[in-house]
């Protein structure tokens, strides 16, 4: 009988295959390698519009991103997401600039912290999903936190948003081989108000089944013109990540 009992256990454990749900989490860093543009203008009917990084110098600064996720079954994918980002301009102006009705003379010292906070709420279905593709796509509620700040020896002042903006969230990957895969993603949507596009493209190389390492580039672009604002810029990144799924 025990024996019976044995055999039965080890032929149940060779034919079970766990559930495909499973957690996973994307933790990102790396460095922010500059702005290709920043362009600013508040208010937008008589500001000065601005290039941020055509007269002002940036701070090379390090950044991190934290996403955590469930998959249910093989291809229902949610979702949450926070990258904070905050980079630093410094220098000083070429002309006047009116920036939130005050304003800033040419050649004096000047500070400008670009806040650019997102908080995403993901839903993503995976259309094709085998040992070797993966492709997805999906919708993401994102919250805008964002804040621009101009400081001189004579002037401070800063122009804060909060909002919501839709996305459409979208995913691939090939597995060449069994440890390898290369990777594309993102979030994007554009409208006569304005755009977003946030893309990671790279490779991941994975130990096992729960610990891998991605490494790529990633750029975050997009913005805002409307009666209160005009903004648009262009974020590039070296990044790299740990995977973890259970």
């Amino acid at each position: 009988m025990k024996t019976a009992i044995c055999s039965l256990i080890v032929l149940i454990c060779s034919v079970y295959t766990p559930a495909l749900a499973q957690f996973n989490f994307d933790l990102e860093g790396g460095l922010i390698l500059g702005t290709s543009y920043n362009k600013v203008q508040i208010p937008s009917g008589n500001g000065t519009r601005v290039n941020l990084p055509e007269q002002l110098d940036l701070d090379r600064s390090a950044f991190y991103r934290i996403r955590a996720g469930y998959r249910i079954g093989n291809r229902h994918n949610i979702s949450a997401f926070f990258a904070p980002l905050t980079v630093h301009y410094r220098g000083a102006l070429s002309q006047n600039t009116n920036f939130n009705n005050n304003n800033f003379l040419p050649g004096q010292p000047l500070n400008v912290d670009y806040r650019f906070n997102s908080y995403r709420l993901t839903y993503r279905y995976d259309f094709l999903a085998n040992g070797k593709w993966r492709v997805g796509v999906g919708l993401t509620g994102k919250i805008r936190d964002a804040d621009i700040r101009f400081k001189s020896e004579y002037a401070d002042t800063h122009y804060d948003n909060l909002g919501f903006v839709p996305l459409i969230n979208f995913y691939a990957s090939w597995k060449p081989a069994y440890h390898w895969t290369l990777i594309l993603e993102g979030d994007a949507l554009a409208a006569k108000q304005g755009r977003a596009e946030d893309i990671f493209g790279g490779i991941a190389y994975n130990f096992n089944n729960t610990i891998g390492i991605k490494l790529g580039y990633r750029m975050l672009e997009g913005g805002a013109d409307n009666d209160k604002i005009y903004n648009f810029n262009w974020i590039n990144y070296a990044s790299a990540g740990l995977l973890i799924s259970f």
